[in-house]
């Protein structure tokens, strides 16, 4: 296991990879030493990027184990724009399936690759922070942040 850590305006970050990509992005009680590996020290640069509000693309490769339909929650989160955060039944419209937002705010809960597969874009319904295990104030500043990146000023909700 290979370990970068990053401090972030939302706290410490620690980014666990092994040869091949990041499976986990954790925000730890404590930091761990660090054990870095090349794609760990890439993912940790593009979380730098978004930090300083240059870029909200993270493209370094990533991996999390999940049944086939959690990986196409997350791959579907990962579609979200920035700055414009949806809702969960939004959400099951996108994938077509309509009556699945308890088994996908479920699989969103799941995620072990937060900012990267941006589980803090998805609200509830009436626009309401909902379900973020790092807590609601770091999906607040996540969302806020995004909003000044994209120069919207404010979030636009897509229902």
């Amino acid at each position: 296991m290979y370990i970068s850590t990053l401090d972030s305006p939302v706290g410490h970050i620690m980014i666990q990879a092994n040869e091949l990509e990041v499976y986990a992005i954790k925000f730890p009680d404590e930091i761990p030493d660090e054990v870095p590996n090349h794609i760990s020290e890439r993912a940790k640069e593009q979380f730098k990027q978004y930090f300083e509000g240059k870029s909200s693309v993270f493209n370094f490769p990533m991996m999390q184990q999940g049944t086939d339909f959690q990986k196409k929650v997350w791959l579907e989160l990962r579609k979200i724009d920035a700055g414009k955060p949806i809702t969960y039944a939004a959400l099951a419209k996108r994938m077509k399936n309509p009556l699945a937002i308890r088994a996908i705010a479920s699989a969103n809960g799941k995620n072990n690759l937060m900012i990267a597969v941006p589980c803090h874009r998805v609200i509830g319904s009436n626009g309401e922070l909902v379900g973020f295990s790092a807590g609601l104030w770091r999906k607040k500043w996540l969302l806020e942040h995004e909003a000044r990146m994209t120069s919207i000023g404010q979030a636009t909700l897509i229902v």
